[in-house]
């Protein structure tokens, strides 16, 4: 038989041992720290990518039609037919929010929906040569971009885009087949949302301090701080605790990137045009009261004759359903040919969200084809 061999030291765990106890409580604390220590060192540099590194991008393929001051007008799709334009918002950030992300774009449903030939309206951010444009010259290149398409789109405003498309339709409503209004503040004195009251509450000084503290522009990062204190308990707090928690999820940090690229990007707007837009359009709602004046011309709602699809947020904080949808009094379109949709969601979901894409917009692009047969 043979003898027991001897325990070597090795042999034994630390912890087996009391004498030892201390030492590998130690050495596990040293473990775990070292761990914490790799964990908040890769959201810090997580939190610097998006916040300071990632820059907004289209997803879908498409080409430069127009590179105008205001804008760069992009193609997508095959031309041919009677084109549709989407007006991307003009409100502080890029058409990034009309083209998000591959199987997640306004863009793609309308091309995978019937729609063969998309235009886009990118804005550019302000530079200070352009701190004195007004409304009227974003009209004028909107009128380019449809005469380049050929004279007569359907247009589909989004949010503020949604107000300039209104325009364009009341002041030339030969050029526009129909007309989709998402999220666009049409009749700012209806309903009781954030952006009304803060349009009456706050004086017109404030928001000319703001320009003039811009060098004559309205700064997108000024904007951008305005949105986050709406929901500072979200921005402030929230999105970060998510984001240490998710740290090694490499498809919640792929999602919030492309997010982030978009939302921490925001562009700067001609303080004369700003100023116009708080004061006429948000404070005296001079265009659903028939007062707006473009191109030198008064413009009547009730000029506008064509199809129209109205849609908005149920929990729309921006832009409240009522001022979407009160536009229906005010349009000359007979009623059997406005279609009024209130879907579940806010106002950035309008345009970009999944559920919102895949469920609503397939339908919306298959009336915008009807409407062009």
């Amino acid at each position: 038989m043979n003898a027991p061999q001897p325990a070597k030291l090795l042999d034994f765990s630390l912890a087996s041992v009391p004498a030892f106890w201390p030492m590998a409580m130690a050495a596990a604390l040293m473990k775990e720290g070292s761990a914490l220590y790799a964990k908040n060192l890769k959201f810090v540099e997580e939190e610097i990518k998006i916040h300071e590194q990632k820059r907004p991008k289209l997803a879908t393929q498409n080409r430069v039609r127009l590179d105008l001051r205001t804008m760069v007008l992009r193609d997508y799709g095959t031309p041919g037919g009677l084109p549709t334009l989407v007006d991307a918002p003009h409100a502080g950030h890029t058409a990034m929010i009309a083209d998000y992300h591959k199987g997640q774009s306004l863009v793609e449903t309308l091309l995978v929906n019937g729609i063969g030939h998309v235009a886009l309206t990118d804005w550019k951010s302000a530079t200070p040569d352009m701190k004195d444009l007004e409304i009227d010259s974003y009209l004028e290149e909107m009128l380019v971009a449809i005469d380049d398409l050929g004279g007569r789109v359907n247009l589909v405003g989004l949010c503020q885009g949604g107000w300039l498309s209104t325009m364009i339709a009341a002041r030339f409503p030969d050029k526009v087949n129909s007309l989709v209004l998402a999220g666009a503040p049409i009749d700012t004195d209806a309903g009781d949302g954030s952006i009304r009251r803060m349009a009456h509450a706050s004086p017109a000084s404030f928001y000319e301090e703001l320009v003039e503290l811009g060098g004559g522009l309205m700064k997108g990062k000024f904007m951008l701080q305005g949105w986050k204190n709406m929901h500072p308990e979200q921005h402030y707090m929230k999105d970060h605790l998510d984001l240490y928690e998710h740290i090694d999820d490499a498809r919640y940090l792929a999602k919030q990137e492309t997010f982030e690229s978009w939302y921490e990007n925001p562009i700067d707007l001609p303080g004369r045009w700003y100023l116009q837009v708080i004061m006429q359009l948000f404070k005296e709602n001079r265009l659903a009261k028939g007062q707006f004046v473009g191109l030198g011309r008064q413009l009547d709602m009730h000029r506008i004759t064509c199809p129209v699809y109205l849609l908005a947020g149920a929990d729309d904080d921006i832009t409240t359903p009522e001022q979407v949808l009160s536009a229906a009094r005010y349009l000359g379109t007979a009623p059997e040919r406005i279609v009024s949709k209130t879907v579940p969601g806010g106002h950035i979901g309008l345009f970009m969200g999944a559920r919102t894409l895949g469920k609503h917009w397939p339908s919306i692009a298959r009336w915008i084809v009807a409407q062009s047969a």
